[in-house]
């Protein structure tokens, strides 16, 4: 089985959710598990969120495994207060 991580840095917003989003994608289509490493990211905002829960569906879709390593404690409490740590597949 064939895992590939994709390990964010810096802002995962408006700016650079695009890159994030073509990188995830080459990532699902090319492994069976994808781990994403959030623990180099400093900010996310919605259009980041968002980013990450349409390549959740995408993996969904194809049948690849997806697993969000946790952030940075600022990074995770907007998946908190937006009420997503239940709906994305974050490791323990």
């Amino acid at each position: 089985m064939a895992t590939e991580t994709v390990a964010l840095q810096g802002e995962l917003d408006f700016e650079t959710a695009f890159d994030v989003e073509m990188r995830l994608e080459q990532a699902i289509g090319r492994a069976d598990a994808v781990v994403v490493d959030l623990s180099g990211l400093d900010f996310i905002d919605s259009t980041g969120i968002g980013t990450l829960l349409e390549a959740h569906k995408a993996a969904q879709r194809q049948g690849t495994s997806l697993k969000l390593l946790p952030g940075k404690p600022p990074v995770q409490r907007v998946f908190e207060v937006a009420g997503l740590l239940d709906a994305l597949p974050f490791a323990a």
